[in-house]
Parts: structure tokens; sequence; C-alpha cells
């Protein structure tokens, strides 16, 4: 797995690559190892806080954890725990519904499955159509909001693309496109 270790507000020193690197390396027996997998880490400082942003791109699947903490070296450790965590969510639901090849570059045999009975609460409960209207990323934030949602599908106005707009935990808005 390739490591790419940046800081915000804060110089990343060769103790907190080090760890960081040393933490991610305990991941690494739960993916299909090659080149390609790379873990990006970006560390911030705040005032009175320290978060840590992990992002593991794989063929499949992307994972992302995001913890924030007192101290740098309880987030990385909680970071590392809830990437675990999504990782034994995602094999037990895969499991379930027999779609083991999203998870190809997973090494699932690595986890336990979660013990928990199978709730259903992941099961979509409502299908919705919509017409894609072509429009400007302002009309879309402007139809996002009187929704009340967090994210909106559109198609954009100046390159035809379908188009995610959705609000950002840190403030602000982001926008996703399919391309083909």
């Amino acid at each position: 797995m390739n490591y790419q270790v940046v800081g915000k507000n804060i110089v990343v020193t060769d103790a907190i690559r080090a760890t960081i690197e040393e933490k991610l390396h305990r991941m690494d027996k739960y993916f299909v190892i090659d080149d390609e997998v790379v873990a990006k880490v970006l560390v911030r400082t705040y005032k009175t806080s320290q978060k840590v942003e992990i992002t593991i791109n794989t063929k499949m699947m992307d994972f992302r954890v995001e913890v924030m903490d007192d101290d740098l070296y309880a987030a990385i450790d909680l970071a590392i725990d809830k990437l675990e965590g999504q990782m034994r969510k995602l094999k037990t639901k895969l499991d379930r519904r027999h779609k083991m090849s999203l998870g190809e570059s997973i090494a699932f045999e690595n986890f336990e499955s979660e013990d928990e009975e199978y709730s259903g609460e992941d099961d979509p409960v409502r299908v919705k159509e919509v017409y894609l209207d072509p429009m400007d990323l302002e009309e879309a934030i402007t139809r996002m909001e009187n929704l009340g949602h967090t994210f909106y599908l559109y198609k954009d106005k100046e390159d035809d693309c379908i188009s995610v707009l959705y609000k950002r935990y840190d403030g602000g808005y982001g926008v996703i496109q399919a391309k083909e």
C-alpha cells in the first residue's frame, strides 16, 4: 500500500508519519495489496482539536473516515478502528447479499463477521424516479436548499454531465460528476 501523508496547519514530523504508517500497516492484511492501493491521510490541527482524515482507494471501492479528537495520536487510533468497522460491516452486508464481486480488492478472509442480527435497516425504504433538468450550479443549490436535503441530483447545463451537488461537513458545497 502506498501512503500519502499531508498536514494542514501542522508540520508532519517523522514521528507522526511513522505512527500513521505503522497503524495503517495493520490494514494491509485487509486488502489485496498492489501498488494501486493508496492511503491518503490528511492531518489538520485546530485551536482545540486535531482532525485525521483517511481515504483508501482500491480498484472496486473507496473507504473514508474522518475523526476529531483533542489528541492527534488518539484520533489516528480512532480512525483506524473506524476503518476496520466499515470493512467488517461491508463484509457482513456483502456476505448476506452474495455480492462479493464488489469487494474484489479486499481480503475478507481476514475479517470476522459482525455478530449482530440482520435488521434489514440498510435496505432501501423508498425508490424515487427523477427527471434531470438541465441547470447551472446556482440553480441546483437553490433547489437543494428549498427541499431541505443535503444532496441534489441534476444535469449540468455547461457540460451535460449528470451531477450530484452535496453539502460538505465543513461547510460549503461539493459536486460529483459522472463521466463515462
